[in-house]
């Protein structure tokens, strides 16, 4: 295993931390900065609106550069935007280092990947991206707990100074491990965009979107579930969140395993186990054994996706593999606001709390109809990533 994979993961776990973590440090943000709970909440659309908007942007922007000086220059952004967070003396200055931050967010994982996958042969390229990923999910099981904790202890400005601390760990592993490719093609912006009329290509990122929906519009909801539906205690839903993080971490590697074996089937798997299980937690979360056994099966089915999805976008788009790469990532982050208005919207007309999972598995259901679309009359082989 190359150890600039490792310099990668690092990377994204300090992107996922910033990321996630204001989600538990929303309190002492609101009372410090003199705002409501619900404004300090647009802290989290704010960032979502950057990655979204961002990503392309800053694809094509860097698109002359090497892929290595990219990474490093983002993850500058990224440091840059964590100490302007830490030192925010207003809500909107921290609005503003928030989407700094943001920038770099969807770009370096788009980028990132791209290179994580032309580090090994081509029968390891999902399995790479997935070891990338596994950043993320160790954010959501490590970073976020923590930060939170250490932001409660020591004021939420300590969290973000310990982030941009790991972010300059992250930078230095990338500027000592990456490799220098002289054999990189350098891009053409032309053949970048014109990459972009693939009807394959956007039914990829559709595929995607209705991806994050089906996940965010349960997991959105997780907690309100668990306390009222399944009736554990706050420590237990503490616990439950630790134990989606390890499904969600177990889940992206054997999905990455098995999209290097092939994509089709992996994703059309993926898609059906998270709406059975989706669907099934409708009727489960009534006990609180049956509800953690569903929600770390859901939690393993839904990231064994991630990395079937990168690569299959990246195929697609295989002209333009940074733009498309990077536009996936904001095609997740449109299914995250898409997927937590879904189960607001069930909550809000009415139905109850445990028609939240069915909303959820009619999500996963179109993303599966979507994915069948996607590759009729195809393989679904993985073909190698160009580096």
């Amino acid at each position: 295993m190359p150890v600039s994979l490792l310099a990668l993961a690092l990377s994204a776990f300090a992107i996922g931390t910033t990321e996630f973590v204001i989600m538990g440090l929303l309190p002492e943000v609101a009372a410090d900065l003199q705002v409501s709970i619900p404004s300090a909440g647009w802290l989290i659309s704010g960032y979502a609106l950057g990655v979204a908007i961002g990503a392309p942007i800053m694809a094509l922007l860097t698109a002359k550069l090497p892929r290595k000086r990219t990474l490093i220059l983002l993850m500058s952004i990224f440091i840059v935007g964590n100490v302007l967070c830490a030192q925010a003396a207003s809500y909107d200055l921290l609005m503003m280092a928030r989407i700094v931050t943001a920038l770099c967010h969807g770009a370096f994982f788009g980028i990132g990947a791209v290179v994580a996958a032309s580090l090994v042969a081509p029968g390891k390229q999902a399995s790479a991206v997935a070891l990338m990923f596994v950043g993320l999910t160790l954010a959501n099981v490590l970073g976020v707990p923590l930060g939170t904790w250490f932001g409660q202890l020591f004021g939420w400005r300590a969290t973000f100074w310990g982030v941009a601390a790991i972010g300059i760990l992250a930078f230095i592993a990338l500027i000592v491990s990456l490799p220098n490719n002289r054999e990189e093609k350098p891009v053409n912006l032309a053949s970048e965009i014109g990459a972009l009329a693939n009807g394959r290509l956007w039914l990829s990122l559709l595929m995607t979107v209705f991806f994050a929906a089906a996940m965010f519009a349960l997991f959105s909801y997780i907690a309100p579930l668990l306390l009222e539906v399944t009736g554990i205690s706050n420590k237990g839903v503490s616990w439950t969140l630790f134990l989606i993080g390890a499904g969600l971490t177990v889940g992206n590697i054997l999905g990455g395993k098995l999209a290097d074996w092939k994509v089709s089937f992996s994703l059309i798997l993926s898609f059906s186990l998270i709406a059975l299980f989706s669907l099934a937690f409708s009727w489960t979360s009534q006990a609180i054994w049956l509800a953690e056994i569903t929600l770390f099966l859901w939690a393993m089915a839904t990231f064994a996706t991630v990395p079937g999805l990168q690569i299959n976008v990246v195929r697609h788009g295989k002209d333009a593999p940074n733009l498309v790469s990077t536009l996936n990532i904001s095609a997740f982050n449109v299914g995250n606001a898409f997927g937590a208005w879904a189960g607001g919207a069930v909550i809000g007309g009415g139905y109850g709390l445990t028609a939240v999972p069915v909303a959820a598995a009619l999500l996963a259901v179109v993303g599966l109809l979507i994915c069948l679309v996607t590759f009729r009359g195809s393989r679904g082989q993985s073909q190698p990533v160009n580096a």
